[in-house]
C-alpha cells in the first residue's frame, strides 16, 4: 500500500505515489524465415568446412583428432557469435530438433532448418571437393577424387579410425557406434539447451558450446571419426561414393535425432520455463519509446481530475502488457491496458489507511 506522500502545494486529495509508473511497451520481432535460412546455410558450410576439411588433408584422422576437434569447436564459436542472433545457430539438425522438443523452437521451422544445414553442408563438401589435387587420389590409392573423403567419412567396423590404426586387427560395431554416437550427441544438446536458457549465467555462450563440441568430438573420434551432426555426415558420404559406407549411414541420422530427442525431453522436464528466447536469441526485445508519452500523459490527467474534484486520491496509474501466444508459444499480439488505481481520501478526523479516528 502505498504512503501519504503528498507534496506540499499540492491539490487536495492527490497523493504523489513514489512508485513510477511503467512507461514502456515490449515487443517481440524475429527476423525472417528466409534471413534464418541464409544463417543457417552460412553457419553450417562453415562448421563443415572446417571439420572436412581438417580431417581431408590429415590423412589419419585417429591421429589428429584434436586437430578435427579444435576445428569443429572454433567454427561452432564464430559462426555462432556471427549468425546466432539471427537463426539461433543450430548448424546441426540434431539441435534443431532437441530446440523444438525442448519448446525453444518452433516446429513449423523444423523441415525448412535441416534442409538449408543439408544445403549448406553440401556446399561446403563441393567446395572441399575442388581442391583436391588430381594426382592425390592415385597417390593415396584410391579410386577418384572422392576417394579421399571415404577418411573424412563417419562409420563404423572396417571405417572406424580404429580398424584403420589397427589395419584391421579390431574395430568398433554397430551397438557401440549407436550408443556412442546417442550419448554424445544427448549432451552436446543438453548442453547447447542449457546455457542458451534465459535463467543461465553463462556471459558467452558460444564458448561453451565449441569447447563442449571440441570435447566430444575427442570422445567419439576413434568409434565413429565423431558425427554428431547428420548433415556433417551427409557431407562426406555423398561424395566419397562408397555402397558400403553408405549403407550404415542410417546410424548418423538415427543416433543423433535421439540423442537430441532424449536432451530436449529432459530440458522439458526439469528445466522448462515459458518460451522467452530460442537459443542465442532469435527473439529481439525492443523498446516502443513512444509508450513513455501516453503513460505520462494519463497519470498527469487521471491525477488533475482526482485533485480537481477533490473526491479520491490518485493512488497510482498501472499499464500493463497482455502478451498473446499460440500453441508452439509463439508470441501473434502484444495488447497494452492502462488502469488508473484510485485510493479513497480518508474522511476528516481520521488517521490515513486506518478508518479511525485518532486518539488523543
Amino acid at each position: 500500500m502505498s504512503q501519504d506522500t503528498t507534496a506540499p502545494g499540492a491539490p487536495e486529495g492527490f497523493v504523489d505515489d513514489p512508485r513510477p509508473a511503467p512507461t514502456e511497451t515490449v515487443a517481440v520481432v524475429q527476423p525472417s524465415l528466409l534471413a534464418r535460412l541464409g544463417a543457417e546455410v552460412f553457419g553450417t558450410f562453415f562448421l563443415v568446412l572446417a571439420i572436412v576439411g581438417v580431417a581431408l588433408y590429415t590423412f589419419v584422422s585417429q591421429q589428429n583428432a584434436l586437430a578435427v576437434g579444435l576445428a569443429g569447436g572454433i567454427a561452432v564459436i564464430a559462426g555462432a557469435a556471427a549468425v546466432g542472433n539471427v537463426s539461433g545457430g543450430h548448424f546441426n539438425p540434431a539441435v534443431t530438433l532437441g530446440a523444438a522438443i525442448g519448446g525453444r523452437t518452433a516446429w513449423r521451422d523444423l523441415l525448412p532448418y535441416w534442409v538449408a544445414q543439408l544445403v549448406g553442408a553440401i556446399l561446403a563438401g563441393l567446395v572441399l571437393l575442388a581442391t583436391v589435387p588430381s594426382s592425390l587420389p592415385e597417390l593415396l590409392g584410391q579410386d577418384g577424387r572422392g576417394g579421399v573423403f571415404v577418411a573424412t567419412a563417419n562409420g563404423y567396423g572396417s571405417f572406424s579410425s580404429l580398424a584403420t590404426a589397427s589395419q584391421g586387427g579390431t574395430e568398433f560395431g554397430l551397438v557401440q557406434a549407436l550408443l556412442v554416437e546417442t550419448i554424445v550427441t544427448a549432451v552436446f544438446v543438453g548442453v547447447i539447451l542449457g546455457v542458451t536458457d534465459k535463467r543461465a549465467s553463462v556471459q558467452y555462450a558460444p564458448v561453451v558450446i565449441g569447447l563442449t563440441l571440441t570435447a566430444l568430438i575427442l570422445v567419439a573420434a576413434p568409434i565413429t571419426n565423431a558425427s554428431l551432426n547428420p548433415a556433417r555426415s551427409m557431407a562426406s558420404a555423398i561424395f566419397a561414393g562408397d555402397g558400403d559406407l553408405w549403407k550404415q549411414q542410417w546410424v548418423f541420422w538415427v543416433a543423433p535425432l535421439l540423442g537430441a530427442a532424449i536432451a530436449g525431453l529432459f530440458y522439458r522436464a526439469f528445466a522448462f520455463a515459458p518460451k522467452q528466447d530460442d537459443l542465442l536469441g532469435e527473439d529481439r526485445v525492443v523498446s516502443l519509446t513512444d509508450a513513455d508519452d501516453e503513460a505520462t500523459a494519463a497519470y498527469s490527467a487521471a491525477a488533475g481530475a482526482a485533485g480537481a474534484a477533490g473526491a479520491g486520491a490518485v493512488a497510482a496509474v498501472v499499464e500493463e502488457e497482455v502478451v498473446v501466444t499460440d500453441e508452439n508459444g509463439d508470441v501473434v499480439a502484444v495488447e497494452e491496458v492502462v488502469e488508473v488505481v484510485e485510493a479513497d481520501e480518508p474522511a476528516a478526523g481520521e488517521a490515513p489507511g486506518t478508518g479511525e479516528t485518532p486518539k488523543a
